[in-house]
């Protein structure tokens, strides 16, 4: 289906509507303290002929300054509500998943929602976020995080009973190296498959589960995302921390190399080596 071809005035609220509510605010009182000046200026009426011109597009500017000294304020201020109101709903998915000892709130939302508590979980932990749709020409990617001279993309996959596969993570992988991010994650409500897993190791590649993401929520860990500290190690799927290799002392495994969680016993979190 197409999409409805919008006007400038839509343009504009969609536009601010993805900036901080206060940008907007802070816009609609520039606008019409620039557009109200013009509006009330006196033009000079001709004194020769050939000054006609000058007079008519002055007369113009002023009465298109008349008309958006309101409009392009509105438009402003109606994006910078919907910001606002954005704002205060991913502030209550993000409390209602961190209050809830039910790990099944991440499934019980929209897609929609799912991304917009993801956002806000990034932006407590002091990132940049915007929102890029998904699933179109950026390969997927649902949020671009920010923070220094970090730059990390994000896909989110509300999936309740599928598994994550290889194949998503090899997806952000090319998208990461086309737009050279210096790092990328996948978060999913469900879980991720081995091979995937073993894709992401070692490549800036974060894996969070439904588990992780939501004890990342509820303010356990925060996720370990830094390109330049720990590059060869892989998160812990159960908290998100550093994990270090160990040898397995006991069970079938005997002997065998496999990474452990840096936090052990507190979180027993494994992952093979």
């Amino acid at each position: 289906m197409a999409r409805r071809k919008q006007s400038v005035f839509e343009d504009l609220v969609d536009i601010t509507s993805k900036l901080p509510w206060w940008v907007g605010v802070v816009l609609a009182a520039i606008a019409y303290a620039w557009l109200h000046g013009i509006a009330v200026s006196e033009v000079a009426t001709p004194a020769e002929p050939g000054m006609m011109i000058r007079h008519t597009s002055q007369s113009l500017g002023r009465t298109l300054a008349s008309v958006g000294q309101y409009l392009l304020p509105l438009a402003f201020l109606s994006g910078a509500a919907i910001s606002a109101l954005a704002r205060q709903k991913r502030k209550a998915l993000h409390q209602q998943v961190a209050t809830s000892a039910d790990k099944d709130a991440l499934n019980n939302m929209s897609w929609q929602e799912f991304e917009a508590l993801v956002g806000e979980a990034f932006r407590r932990k002091g990132f940049a976020v915007t929102e890029t749709g998904g699933g179109g020409a950026d390969g997927g990617v649902d949020l671009a995080l920010r923070r220094g001279n970090e730059s990390i993309l994000v896909q989110c996959k509300q999936w309740k009973t599928y598994k994550v596969g290889v194949s998503t993570v090899r997806e952000l992988y090319g998208v990461m190296a086309a737009k050279r991010a210096s790092g990328g994650v996948v978060v999913t409500s469900g879980v991720f498959t081995d091979e995937a897993r073993s894709f992401a190791s070692g490549k800036n590649i974060q894996l969070i589960d439904g588990s992780a993401l939501h004890s990342l929520i509820g303010g356990v860990s925060a996720p370990r995302l830094s390109t330049t500290e720990n590059a060869a190690s892989p998160a812990c799927p159960d908290c998100q921390g550093t994990m270090v290799k160990r040898i397995a002392k006991r069970g079938a495994s005997v002997g065998k190399e496999f990474w452990g969680c840096s936090r052990y016993p507190v979180c027993k979190g494994t992952r093979p080596a």
